[in-house]
């Protein structure tokens, strides 16, 4: 594009002598152009020399300048020995600097076209210089035979020149690293010293100042323990650096790393391996303190404290200068994208508006930043233009400062001023806010009794450390002020007190709180109504971070987004450097903890009803079957090959068939195999099916209910297979079928109601799941005619009565009429008819429907049914043991009520009995009454 404006007015202190002599030397150009190139040269005694020097070249160049420039000053530059590359290099470099400056003074490029185009080279010149370096090592033959790209040697850019913001005298800061997998292991050491000699060689070629001076300052000291280590040291050991002892300012650092020379696709893998060390899977919050305490001692070692004024002021260390700003946003990166793939961007600014755009940073400070970063970052490049100096200093003296104030357009010098003052204050005032939080407030009043519980809190685990300490001792005002507004406080406060004592380490999650005194209302809603949540959040405070992920108290996904993000998370774990599949099972239990998590946030705040949220359990109960089922395959399959014959059939069984879990469920699994007549695998160790798919139901119980680190995902029960706990782990279809149809009893049959297929693995899954189903309803509609149902029904119901009592006087599962004893009489109606049926609701409309029942009843029935499921579903989610109403505190209590549609406890207790009762008389109309069965609460 053409330069199309220029400066209109001469700074007053310029040297009009070089203007003078740029104007005449340049007249044959437009008019303006000799305006910009004149004003340029009267401001910059370093663009007065270069313009000097590549005069010829510049009255050509100038009047078609455009990005293209690095491509076209550097084309054949790859066929120049490593002599003479270093003189073309300086050539090239004073070329784009000044047609880069004078596209920016005229205000042709956009600051990212000019950062760019510095930045763009700088790739270019590193790639060249590497290349050249490595070929002379090749040539010696000191370098031994790779089929990998340079050697395997690759360079990783860093800071401004990683995200493409480099300025005008900018060093570029290198970590200079080898693939060693691509050496045999006896070449390793010879490759790893010519690669150390190339890389020195490659800095001197770029930073050397000779008689054509320099390409760009080059700074290696951003790699691994500098001081001890060489220039160039392997990949491997790069990471077990990082991972053994990585501080946060290097993860940081990472945040705008990217593969600029050399083999790139070795660098990226190596990025790619970094990925867990950069970017926590967790919230990070406590890299708050950690960037302001780096923040503090920058300012301590360049003392730049005190007083803000214009002269002499750092823009880039300074306070409110542009470090600031950047720290701002990449602690902001560090906190949420490890979580948040679309915020893991290079430059400052897109990650700014990144950030807005998922809630992290409120639009109009990021666009006010954005701002502020744009205009710190043009002044610094001014600064920078005049002498080529590697400086952020504004200049102390009033002449220096009205030559920058005209090189940005503004010849007063006090306005200037006073508008880049007042953005110095208000970008320190807006990142002050985030990094320097404030002094703790006052306590608030405290009852002798709630002191008590307060007063055993330095004791815990949490607060074991000094920083733990620090942090708890800002919110801990706020958070008691919050929790004495509460409807119960004394309750919350003393759930809090379990919470609190059952944490492992506190400076993460008190962090989180401070940051977001949102989850701190949160918190104590949970304490003052959900004993049982609030143990669960003890127990898995990293759940929390799920709360500010964005999309918390968004609709439900829906199975198959669950299943696609399990999966992929899965995948990401297993194709890591530190990952496999230990790795992935506890991805896989923190997955699901932040799910059920939600899930109970939601029930307990009324957004989902009970019939919704049983839905949503079985959901991310099937999503975590369908993702762990082919891992634990592959687990019995490396060592005895793939699954023999058509494969293997996962059926939930129970609440997980019917899709109706509640928060304290565990998961009944039957598992049907097809060797269609396969005798063994096939591998070195092959093993007949039955023993194959015995081992491979191992597996995915241990993937399912093993602790980890992590946690447990999911109890589960076998003991619906055939012949129960003596039977084998995993059936074969054609046993399944006889076993069903000659020997079953009529408790098996009426469990198969709500056998659903969750998961496959094989050669043919699909089909296989298919024909299950059709088997299923096969032998329930063969075996569902037979006279005895109804009176093998009955005793199961006096066996079930007689075993287990009702747990309380508010049990809702236990004794006649109620869940269980409608659910197993729904299961009936289904097997009695054929239906396909799996839900209470739906095989009791199937029992109208064929005459098995009468309307009303089942109405009646339908009914008790949702009660029973909404008072037994929110009693799981509030408490881990049986109802106990004076434990429970009043706002479980409430709870309760608002579940059940009651207004106090005695129309509830008054309704579950009146439910119960009628629900009874209905299933024992059909059959005649259990006898010596418990009575229910009058």
């Amino acid at each position: 594009m053409q330069l199309a404006s220029a400066i209109t007015r001469l700074p007053i202190d310029c040297d009009t002598s070089r203007a003078a002599e740029a104007a005449a030397r340049f007249a044959g150009l437009d008019p303006r152009l000799v305006d910009l190139l004149s004003g340029a040269a009267g401001c910059s005694p370093y663009l007065w020399s270069l313009m000097q020097r590549e005069a010829d070249w510049l009255a050509e160049a100038v009047t078609a300048a455009d990005d293209s420039v690095v491509a076209r000053e550097t084309e054949g530059l790859e066929d120049r020995d490593a002599a003479s590359l270093g003189v073309a290099l300086r050539q090239a470099k004073g070329r784009i600097a000044l047609l880069a400056a004078l596209a920016d003074l005229g205000g042709a490029w956009s600051l990212e076209q000019v950062t760019g185009a510095l930045t763009s080279f700088a790739d270019r010149a590193t790639d060249l210089a590497i290349r050249a370096h490595l070929a002379v090592e090749v040539a010696r033959g000191k370098l031994p035979d790779t089929d990998a790209d340079a050697g395997g040697l690759f360079v990783m850019a860093m800071g401004k020149m990683g995200a493409a913001e480099l300025n005008y005298s900018s060093d570029i800061d290198l970590i200079v690293l080898f693939d060693d997998q691509a050496y045999a292991a006896g070449d390793r050491q010879q490759a790893r010293a010519s690669l150390i000699r190339a890389t020195r060689r490659m800095a001197a070629t770029l930073s050397d100042n000779t008689q054509h001076g320099y390409v760009f300052r080059t700074d290696l000291r951003l790699r691994p323990d500098a001081a001890v280590t060489p220039v160039c040291l392997s990949a491997s050991a790069a990471l077990s650096y990082y991972e053994a002892e990585g501080r946060t300012w290097e993860r940081a650092a990472y945040i705008k790393a990217r593969p600029c020379a050399g083999d790139l696709a070795a660098g990226q893998r190596f990025l790619d391996d970094l990925r867990p060390f950069v970017w926590r899977r967790h919230l990070d919050f406590a890299a708050i303190q950690d960037a302001h305490d780096m923040r503090l001692r920058i300012r301590d070692h360049n003392a730049l404290g005190g007083t803000l004024s214009l002269p002499g002021h750092n823009m880039k260390l300074g306070q409110g200068g542009i470090r600031e700003i950047e720290f701002f946003t990449q602690t902001r990166q560090l906190i949420a994208g490890g979580r948040d793939r679309s915020l893991r961007l290079r430059g400052t600014v897109p990650a700014l508006m990144a950030l807005s755009q998922q809630g992290w940073v409120p639009a109009d400070i990021a666009a006010e930043l954005s701002d502020h970063y744009r205009q710190h970052r043009e002044i610094e490049h001014r600064v920078q233009m005049v002498n080529d100096a590697q400086t952020h200093d504004l200049p102390r003296d009033q002449a220096g400062l009205q030559n920058i104030a005209c090189m940005m357009g503004e010849p007063d010098l006090a306005a200037w001023s006073d508008r880049l003052l007042a953005r110095l204050k208000r970008v320190e005032t807006l990142t002050d806010a985030f990094f320097s939080p404030g002094d703790a407030a006052p306590l608030p009043e405290i009852s002798e009794r709630s002191q008590e519980i307060i007063d055993r809190w330095d004791s815990y685990a949490a607060l074991r450390s000094t920083r733990a300490q620090q942090i708890f001792r800002r919110i801990k005002p706020d958070l008691l002020s919050r929790m004495s507004r509460a409807e119960h406080a004394e309750d919350a406060l003393r759930r809090f007190d379990v919470f609190l004592q059952g944490l492992p380490a506190g400076v993460q999650i008190f962090s989180l709180f401070e940051a977001n005194p949102v989850l701190v209302d949160l918190l104590v809603d949970i304490c003052a109504t959900a004993p049982g949540l609030a143990a669960y959040l003890g127990r898995h405070p990293e759940v929390l971070d799920g709360v500010l992920g964005g999309s918390f108290f968004a609709p439900w996904p829906g199975p198959q987004a669950l299943q696609d993000d399990l999966a992929h998370r899965l995948d990401q774990q297993m194709k890591a450097r530190d990952g496999g599949y230990e790795r992935a099972l506890d991805e896989a239990r923190r997955w699901a903890h932040e799910w059920q998590f939600r899930i109970g946030v939601h029930h307990l705040r009324g957004l989902a009803d009970a019939a919704q949220i049983g839905q949503e359990y079985a959901d991310i109960a099937t999503a975590a079957i369908i993702a762990l089922l082919p891992l634990a395959a592959d687990q019995v399959a490396t060592r005895h090959g793939p699954p023999p014959g058509r494969g293997a059939v996962v059926l939930g069984m129970g609440s997980l068939g019917a899709r109706q879990l509640n928060a304290a469920s565990d998961l009944d699994l039957l598992i049907i195999y097809d060797a269609q007549g396969v005798e063994e695998s096939q591998a070195p160790k092959p093993l007949a099916p039955r023993a194959w798919y015995a081992r491979l139901t191992q597996a995915l119980i241990t993937a399912l209910s093993a602790q980890t680190a992590s946690g447990r995902l999911f109890e589960v029960d076998m003991r619906l297979r055939p012949s129960g706990r003596q039977g084998p782990v995993a059936t074969s279809v054609q046993s399944f079928r006889n076993y069903q149809l000659g020997e079953a009893w009529t408790w098996e049959h009426l469990a198969l109601t709500r056998a659903r297929p969750v998961a496959a693995c094989g050669a043919e899954a699909a089909a296989l799941s298919t024909e299950i189903e059709t088997l299923r309803l096969e032998i329930l509609r063969e075996r569902g005619q037979d006279d005895r149902v109804l009176a093998d029904l009955a005793d199961m119901r006096q066996r079930i009565f007689a075993a287990k009592p009702p747990d309380g006087a508010w049990e809702a599962k236990i004794g006649p009429g109620r869940l269980q004893d409608v659910e197993l009489f729904a299961q009936s109606l289904a097997l009695r008819s054929g239906d396909p049926a799996r839900t209470a609701l739906a095989q009791l409309r199937a029992g109208a429907r064929h005459s098995l029942l009468g309307r009303i009843e089942a109405e009646d029935l339908a009914s008790a049914q949702r009660f029973l499921w909404r008072l037994h579903a929110a009693g799981r989610l509030i408490s881990e043991q049986a109802l106990d109403m004076s434990r429970l505190g009043r706002g479980g209590q409430e709870f309760l009520l608002r579940e059940t549609g009651c207004d106090d406890l005695g129309e509830m207790a008054d309704r579950l009995a009146q439910v119960s009762r009628n629900a009874r008389e209905v299933i024992e109309g059909a059959f005649g009454p259990a006898q010596d069965g418990p009575q229910e609460r009058e």
